[in-house]
């Protein structure tokens, strides 16, 4: 039996540019998968096509299947919005909207339609406690999220993505632009989070992927060279590329 998430030969072109070359990979269920690579190894532009951001670039051209829960997300039947309602994205700098807290965790569910407000106080509270900040935050839910500092903020955008209920959340470098301080808080968050989701996240913190992931796959140039348990990976890497890049040889 298949994960709920995997890619198939999957390639991608930005006009006659490849940047991904035949990826195959098999997410597993409620864990941390970590990719790790050099700049512009293709790690990023593999993420983003789970939720189909690439279709916001219309040079793109797309080979191969990316499948999640038996349907691949390309094709003629599947709707992108209800695809990005289960696979939510965490972006590299934090993006919140210039609206309250409340407001920003509100979002997702009053465009799903949800009006009433015990609801809404209800998922706000539960989508800020999941990721760590309502403590910080439960008495100024009318202040902008724009005060907050950038850790703050991050989990704000994390809360904002857990109050759609997604399966799978993408995190695209989330704790590049943060202190040592709020990466931390941000780590810790992401392991409490893992009991219920399977999280995806792309860094270039090496010692990020060795501290929090369960699996990690390391991508250069557009391939995937080589995936196991981050274990196995950091410590009996396989292929020599990728035990010179854990290394700190290049990259």
């Amino acid at each position: 039996m298949k994960d709920k998430l995997y890619s198939k030969d999957l390639s991608l072109w930005y006009g006659k540019k490849q940047a991904l070359k035949n990826v195959d990979f098999s997410f597993k269920d409620k864990s941390i998968t970590a990719f790790i690579g050099p700049s512009g190894c293709g790690k990023s532009t593999y993420l983003r096509c789970f939720n189909r951001m690439n279709d916001l670039i219309a040079t793109v051209n797309i080979e191969g299947e990316v499948v999640y829960n038996g349907i691949d997300i390309n094709g003629k039947d599947a709707d992108p919005v209800e695809i990005r309602k289960k696979i939510g994205m965490v972006f590299q700098q934090p993006n919140p909207l210039p609206k309250s807290i409340y407001e920003n965790v509100a979002y997702g569910p009053k465009i799903a339609g949800i009006k009433k407000k015990k609801t809404l106080n209800d998922i706000v509270e539960k989508s800020l406690r999941k990721a760590a900040i309502w403590n910080e935050v439960k008495d100024e839910l009318k202040k902008s999220a724009l005060a907050l500092s950038g850790g703050q903020q991050q989990r704000i955008c994390l809360a904002r993505t857990l109050a759609i209920e997604p399966e799978i959340i993408l995190m695209d470098e989330p704790c590049s632009a943060l202190d040592p301080i709020a990466t931390a808080k941000i780590e810790q968050t992401m392991l409490d989070l893992k009991k219920d989701y399977t999280i995806v996240i792309v860094t270039h913190n090496i010692q990020q992927a060795a501290r929090i992931s369960d699996q990690t796959a390391f991508m250069l140039l557009g391939e995937l060279v080589e995936h196991g348990t981050t274990k196995e990976m950091f410590e009996k890497p396989i292929n020599t590329e990728t035990s010179d890049y854990i290394n700190g040889r290049y990259g």
